[in-house]
């Protein structure tokens, strides 16, 4: 079922609202020996499914894998092994995610969340709703080559970007994802070895070839860094990435 992932946010959203209708998570069976069999509801297995696919979610359906990935190349081009560590790197990724994603989200909950709470529309209408807000976003980001690539692949024709399924979307939006991540990458990747390859220079010219150009590039490319308010760089051109600042 391509859609059962959106059914995630109108359902965690919306759990209050079940309540208060007298949803039940377990029904119990009475058994003619007098014994009790407990079964979950249909309801609460399919929220329970549905947060299998919230990391996948995440990862491949919003702006988090290309920030994760130039934050990896960023620390790697400076030489640093553990810092910032795993867990900030994530962590800014997710919040930077949250902030970029968050006109999409704005969408879903006026147009598909509020709707559905209010028993204006039903869960069918409520879902298409839902998907058109994020198929714009990843469409808006998603190369017409990628996109041309995994359509063949599949075997599908389309007169329309809309008529494009998610079965497709999805994976030529994370290549398209993945290839401006290694672009901004490189970019980043070149001042910093050019610093490499001046230090190493020097140091092969002074015959100090035991020393690591390594231990000595790394002052001058945190320095360069800091120097240039690195990280208000790299976050505001993520940011503009993703079209933020046309907005």
């Amino acid at each position: 079922m391509p859609r059962i992932s959106w059914l995630l946010p109108l359902l965690l959203l919306a759990m209050p609202a079940m309540a208060q209708q007298g949803m039940s998570a377990v029904t119990v069976t009475s058994n003619p020996d007098g014994s009790q069999e407990y079964s979950l509801t249909l309801q609460v297995l399919a929220l329970m499914t549905a947060l299998s696919f919230l990391p996948a979610m995440v990862i491949m359906m919003t702006s988090f894998t290309r920030i994760i990935i130039v934050l990896s190349i960023l620390r790697q081009a400076l030489g640093l092994q553990q810092s910032p560590s795993n867990q900030v790197m994530i962590g800014i990724s997710l919040f930077l995610s949250f902030f970029i994603m968050s006109p999409v989200l704005d969408r879903v909950n006026a147009q598909a969340l509020q709707p559905y709470l209010a028993e204006e529309i039903d869960s069918r209408e409520a879902l298409h709703r839902a998907e058109q807000p994020i198929r714009d976003f990843m469409l808006a980001q998603t190369r017409v080559k990628d996109l041309d690539t995994f359509l063949t692949i599949a075997n599908i024709q389309v007169n329309d970007e809309e008529e494009v399924p998610l079965r497709v979307l999805i994976p030529a939006f994370v290549t398209s994802e993945l290839k401006t991540a290694f672009q901004i990458g490189f970019m980043l990747f070149l001042p910093f070895l050019v610093i490499d390859l001046v230090v190493a220079s020097i140091l092969m010219a002074m015959g100090m070839m035991m020393l690591s150009p390594m231990l000595i590039s790394l002052p001058f490319k945190l320095m360069l860094f800091v120097l240039v308010d690195g990280w208000n760089l790299i976050m505001g051109t993520l940011a503009n990435s993703f079209g933020l600042g046309a907005g």
